[in-house]
């Protein structure tokens, strides 16, 4: 018992940290969208929500930040209101098959190197001895599979919530989230076999740490030095599979009033959209573990800094750990920043324009990048 009591506390802060991590950002992203496309219009933003210090006068705005928890207890105080005419196992399921995958894809998304938590705090060393952890929650050979496989689940969650709503424009938000799904799933799935050839893995945790080198002795191998086009068309296919302007075709206000959860209110209506903005942290993962080195500033390891010319820096464990931490919150923050001035710059797609970007364009483009990435392989390989 005592061998097996170490391993499940560290794995139970791994999950604490990372449930921690996403529904922060999800919960900040709603304010950072709202300031965000307030200073691209020259607005001042969401600032009247706010709290009064008891007994003064004194009123904390903290620049809107406050609106955030606002919403959610709007969402929680609200009636929960229903069609006369639906599904009832369907409409109920529906918005927790959304919102669950989204937080499980990053049960595979390593946030941090290798942790030795007897040297790291040595008080606990009696009882943790040498063990050794990978800041991962499940270090999984397939983890891209996985990744995957969780990733389709959430449109399954959209088009059980269109039908089972019996509303026509809830059907067609969930038919329409169906083929925006198999249409740029492909496209990622395409893009991702070119990093895999060029790591020869599909364990996240081993694709990082093969970032830690170099290419030619000067640049980082970061995945983005070497699939450039994969990087961009990645990045494209999971805008488009989160579902958000200019591809929010299932949502589409102007058109669908709200889509596939049009006929959602309350808690329910809210962990739709509480999903998308969790999984616009979950995609900034996902990019940063694949094209940005991870968890590592350039020409990082877990020993420390391997400069090009040969000079090492150690790195006592008390500092690495929190430095890749940061590093790893830091991309994903921008990561997420990009993705709400995607959102606020671009205006939607007609719904044939996103289907042919995707069929037309994109899908030509990824094949090509691998037809590219195999013959370079087999260039490099000396022809094997």
């Amino acid at each position: 018992m005592n061998s097996v009591l170490p391993d499940l506390v560290v794995s139970l802060v791994f999950i604490g940290y990372a449930m921690v991590m996403l529904l922060s950002f999800g919960g900040l992203l709603t304010w950072v969208e709202r300031k965000q496309s307030a200073v691209m219009a020259d607005r001042v933003g969401a600032n009247r929500a706010y709290i009064r210090i008891p007994f003064t006068n004194i009123k904390l705005v903290w620049l809107g930040l406050f609106h955030g928890m606002a919403d959610g207890l709007k969402m929680l105080l609200k009636e929960n209101f229903k069609p006369k005419t639906h599904d009832a196992v369907g409409y109920f399921l529906a918005p927790f098959i959304v919102f669950t995958p989204v937080l499980l894809v990053f049960a595979v998304v390593p946030f941090g190197g290798t942790v030795v938590p007897g040297q790291l705090i040595p008080a606990l060393a009696g009882w943790f001895g040498d063990r050794a952890y990978n800041m991962q929650i499940a270090n999984l050979d397939a983890g891209l599979l996985v990744v995957f496989a969780f990733s389709s689940l959430g449109i399954i969650g959209a088009m059980l919530a269109g039908w089972a709503s019996d509303n026509k424009f809830s059907l067609l938000g969930g038919l329409r989230a169906g083929s925006q799904m198999i249409s740029y799933e492909l496209v990622m799935g395409l893009t991702v076999l070119g990093l895999i050839l060029v790591y020869g893995t599909v364990n996240l945790g081993d694709i990082v740490r093969q970032q830690s080198g170099t290419i030619g002795g000067v640049l980082p191998a970061w995945g983005i030095f070497y699939q450039p086009v994969a990087a961009f068309l990645f990045l494209t296919a999971a805008i488009a599979e989160n579902k958000r302007i200019p591809f929010d075709l299932p949502e589409a206000e102007s058109e669908l009033i709200a889509g596939y959860f049009t006929e959602y209110s309350a808690m329910k209506l809210g962990l739709f959209m509480f999903s998308e903005f969790i999984q616009i942290a979950v995609v900034g993962a996902l990019f940063a573990t694949l094209f940005l080195g991870g968890y590592n500033l350039p020409f990082m390891t877990d020993a420390g800094f391997s400069l090009p010319g040969g000079t090492e820096i150690a790195l006592a464990q008390a500092v690495r750990v929190p430095l890749q931490l940061v590093t790893f919150l830091g991309k994903v923050a921008l990561l997420c920043v990009i993705q709400i001035q995607i959102r606020w710059t671009l205006p939607r797609f007609r719904y044939d324009q996103m289907l042919g970007l995707s069929w037309k364009m994109l899908l030509p483009l990824s094949l090509a990048n691998l037809a590219v990435t195999v013959v370079w392989m087999w260039l490099a390989g000396g022809g094997q």
